[in-house]
């Protein structure tokens, strides 16, 4: 038996569930094994095992091991593309994409692991003080399914190269790209320090209970998180959580509506990946002066745009939604604003009716006339619609984005200096400034949310030092206190 298939739990799992391909669900795109429990707490031993010898090695050493996977993610980038894109829906440029960016950030995390890792000396009056990032052991990874290759390696390379153990759990909506290249990069490294398990409810709890497992890097939905949280309570566990959005895209007075590039962006913004990504831009507003001729431009500029068809047709741009329950969150949230009085405008052009009808398909729509409170407005659709609501004031639309329970990204369009000066008084992790979601993602800097969009940062040298505890070591140069008594 190969070292990686030792790792993998899918060689002596029985049990195993087909996963369908979205746009055309009678299609079995692959299998794979559901873990059990108890199987899920061998992986977590197995790690913890690992960590022992791991930790011991060298930054270098990780170094190396990383760019040979790196090396290897690439010269499969094709397979893993056509993977992704029949399992997920996403059309190939946007499973590209995805490679693009996960490979992005592991170079990122390689070039810059040594310096965030660095240890610290300090010669000061009172002594020398010694600051060290050490590895915190056993990491449990959970993935949503949205980005699943993304969103696995934005937790694998920094975990492993600060030292730690991982195991990984995908989500089953899309397992088997992301579990294919956690194969590829275990390839390069030791037995026990990737581990792959599959499941729901039961590995989850597994996960987040376990003793041996220190910290926890979760991305997904706030209600799960909030489960999440309860079950490490008892283990009290590091976690970084990256979670909902409901990202405002707000359009100023000065914004240039006639700029077919920015209303190709915002379009885009909206619609890639069906509407699928927690940092997509899900709710507009757009100043009252330019409101009118802004959404006759939006209109125009989303039918040049989308083309709904094959994710393997070159002419496609948005694909069908993952899987049927999101596909019905987003029908029901689409048919509660037109019971409310909005108006409902689809977008787009099919370019097959028959692939449309048979998969899990959805045509993009904008809504108009909605009220701020409208659950469509207030709530995460994580689709293909978004709601475009007009403001009279810069002190109503601060308001109306900060009211919101979340705080993950949000962008501000018009002249550069106004626009800054209202993205300082906004609630979010990230403001993008004329431009949105994937288009103004930067892996050099920390990525994540206010309020309940989430715990913690990823990306940039904080996403590195995010999987260490940091180690004071005082060597003080007086020994007995002044104050103490003899």
């Amino acid at each position: 038996m190969s070292k990686v298939l030792s790792l993998l739990l899918s060689c002596f799992i029985e049990t195993q569930l087909a996963k369908e391909n979205p746009t055309n669900p009678t299609e079995i795109v692959g299998y794979f094994p559901v873990t059990t429990k108890e199987q899920a707490g061998e992986a977590i031993e197995a790690a913890a095992g690992a960590f022992k010898t791991w930790k011991q090695t060298s930054i270098d050493e990780r170094i190396i091991m990383m760019r040979k996977a790196i090396e290897k993610i690439r010269a499969a980038e094709n397979e893993i593309v056509h993977l992704l894109s029949r399992e997920h829906g996403k059309p190939l440029y946007d499973a590209h994409g995805e490679i693009y960016v996960s490979l992005m950030w592991m170079e990122f995390a390689c070039n810059e692991a040594k310096s965030a890792l660095q240890e610290e000396i300090k010669e000061h009056e009172n002594g020398k003080t010694i600051l060290t990032y050490d590895p915190i052991g056993v990491v449990a990874a959970i993935s949503p399914w949205n980005y699943p290759i993304a969103l696995s390696t934005i937790k694998i390379a920094p975990a492993l190269l600060a030292g730690n153990t991982i195991v990984l759990k995908p989500s089953p909506y899309a397992p088997l790209a992301a579990a294919k290249v956690a194969e590829i990069i275990a390839s390069e490294f030791p037995a026990g320090v990737i581990n792959v398990v599959h499941g729901d409810a039961d590995v989850g709890v597994e996960l987040t209970t376990n003793p041996h497992v220190t910290k926890i890097a979760f991305t997904g939905g706030t209600e799960t998180a909030k489960h999440i949280i309860k079950a490490a309570s008892q283990t009290i566990k590091d976690m970084t959580l990256e979670l909902g959005g409901n990202d405002a895209a707000i359009f100023l007075e000065s914004f240039d509506v006639h700029d077919e590039r920015a209303m190709r962006r915002i379009v885009i913004s909206n619609f890639l990946t069906a509407g699928q990504i927690c940092m997509i831009a899900k709710r507009v507003y757009v100043h009252r002066s330019i409101y009118d001729e802004f959404v006759e431009k939006y209109i125009e500029a989303a039918n040049r745009w989308i083309r709904i068809g094959d994710p393997f047709d070159s002419n496609t741009t948005v694909g069908p939604v993952n899987n049927l329950k999101q596909k019905n969150v987003v029908l029901g949230l689409v048919e509660d604003a037109k019971k409310r009085g909005a108006k409902v405008i689809p977008l787009g052009q099919i370019l097959d009716q028959k692939l449309f009808d048979q998969g899990y398909y959805l045509q993009p729509t904008l809504v108009l006339g909605c009220d701020v409170h409208n659950p469509i407005v207030v709530e995460e659709q994580f689709g293909p619609t978004v709601p475009i609501l007009p403001f009279d004031d810069e002190e109503q639309f601060i308001h109306l984005h900060n009211e919101s329970i979340y705080g993950l990204t949000s962008s501000v369009w018009g002249k550069e200096e106004g626009a800054i000066s209202v993205a300082r008084q906004l609630e979010a992790g990230t403001t993008m400034i004329n431009t949105a979601a994937v288009q103004g993602l930067d892996v050099r800097f920390p990525f994540g949310g206010f309020k309940q969009s989430g715990i913690g940062r990823e990306y940039g040298a904080e996403g590195i030092r995010t999987y260490t505890e940091k180690h004071v070591i005082n060597v003080p140069k007086t020994l007995d206190l002044p104050y103490i008594p003899e």
